[in-house]
């Protein structure tokens, strides 16, 4: 799929949202603190903002949907596989992998 296209696919997307939600565009762009014309832009697929995304889906409570863009928390490295390859291409010995630990804060 082309940007473009994409593009228009999200704009798609984001008017439904808003149109299921029961909000004029001016009653959404309000709410999440943009212009009209922004708003438009982004429903029709012609120029957005990522700003303008983050705030439209905030407005619309949808804001955890970016979470399904990232990566996986998995702790798999594709790049540690191919160090791995490299290093016995070598003749060295692999390096273990390392684990790091998210520090929890104390009370």
């Amino acid at each position: 799929m082309k940007s473009d296209e994409l593009e228009r696919a999200l704009g798609a997307h984001i008017r439904d949202l808003r149109i299921s939600q029961r909000l004029t565009q001016a009653e959404l762009a309000e709410r999440a603190n943009v212009s009209i014309g922004a708003l438009k832009h982004l429903e029709t697929g012609s120029g957005a903002t990522t700003t303008t995304l983050v705030k439209l889906l905030r407005a619309l409570g949808k804001e955890r949907w970016i979470d399904t863009l990232g990566p996986s928390k998995s702790s798999f490295n594709p790049l540690d596989l191919l160090e791995a390859a490299r290093d016995q291409k070598r003749g060295k010995p692999a390096r273990p992998t390392r684990v790091r630990h998210r520090r929890t804060a104390t009370p």
